[in-house]
């Protein structure tokens, strides 16, 4: 048994070095740029990660891929509320689920879209040291979420049609080897 739980323990961590550079990519080179930032769709592997991986994993992929994206794209002091906020955005999804796009993770998206739009408007304001020009950044946060969101739906369904999770995760490499062994 201890060896299955190294085992599983490794494959999440992989897994979680992978969500993280996919979420660094998917932030730092396809953005479109704002009048205080850009506009991305790293979210919508934060959200994947947070249906496939246990929770500190996925809370993980969203803290190190974000956080490291703003800190190399020259925005370091939006990198711990980046790290606070991504983190928190992987809560809004369930990994319990058999398949990654279901009723609980669609619905999670909202809640997402709420962390992502408050948490930042919350940090702008400390930031700026305005209420008001906080406000500025309300819409694009919002265009950023509705986008990841599109992304982690299109692909969830892909995934989910080659049967990912069940191929992937719920069968241990230990007990592949076991099985391939009698």
């Amino acid at each position: 048994m201890e060896r299955k739980k190294r085992s599983d323990h490794l494959r999440y961590l992989v897994l979680t070095a992978i969500f993280s550079a996919m979420v660094y990519v998917l932030t730092s080179f396809v953005r479109i740029p704002t009048h205080q930032g850009y506009i991305h769709v790293g979210d919508g592997i934060i959200y994947l990660a947070a249906a496939i991986l246990p929770m500190p994993y996925a809370m993980l992929t969203g803290a190190i891929g974000a956080g490291l994206s703003d800190y190399l794209a020259g925005y370091p002091l939006w990198v711990l509320p980046t790290i606070i906020i991504k983190a928190l955005t992987a809560l809004a999804f369930s990994h319990s689920k058999p398949t990654l796009v279901n009723k609980r993770n669609i619905i999670g998206l909202f809640p997402a879209a709420a962390i992502c739009v408050g948490g930042y408007y919350l940090a702008a304001v400390i930031l700026y040291g305005s209420w008001a020009t906080a406000l500025a950044d309300i819409p694009t946060n919002a265009i950023q979420s509705a986008a990841s969101s599109a992304l982690f739906v299109f692909l969830g369904i892909s995934l989910d049609k080659m049967s990912f999770k069940q191929r992937f995760l719920a069968v241990s490499a230990h007990q592949r080897y076991e099985s391939r062994k009698s």
